[in-house]
């Protein structure tokens, strides 16, 4: 990794974690969120994964009136960062300690790769 891109990396998980603390506050079942990212295609390649405890918890989140307020934040801190991305969208997934436990025993490194 180029030292400008450690620099960027460091800086979004700066910002990805002042989301991360706000929705700990706010929304029931979420747990953390990290972010993936390929600086040869940035911002492209960039994707936020937010983990929530259980599948039940995801569900009523997303069936919730609040269903766009972590969107609305990472779109925040990132504008901070200069970065945008059309669609938003695509560069958030949304994923469960319940699924990782189920589909790879709990890794979340062989998950996410």
């Amino acid at each position: 990794m180029r030292k400008s891109d450690k620099k960027r990396d460091n800086q979004l998980r700066s910002e990805l974690t002042e989301v991360c603390e706000a929705v700990l506050e706010d929304i029931a079942g979420f747990q953390w969120l990290t972010h993936l990212v390929n600086y040869s295609d940035f911002p492209n390649s960039l994707k936020v994964i937010c983990v929530f405890d259980t599948n039940e918890s995801l569900d009523n989140y997303l069936l919730s009136g609040k269903n766009d307020f972590i969107q609305s934040l990472i779109h925040s801190e990132l504008q901070k960062l200069n970065i945008n991305l059309k669609p938003l969208r695509n560069h958030i997934l949304f994923d469960t300690e319940e699924n990782c436990k189920q589909q790879h025993d709990g890794n979340w490194a062989k998950r996410l790769t």
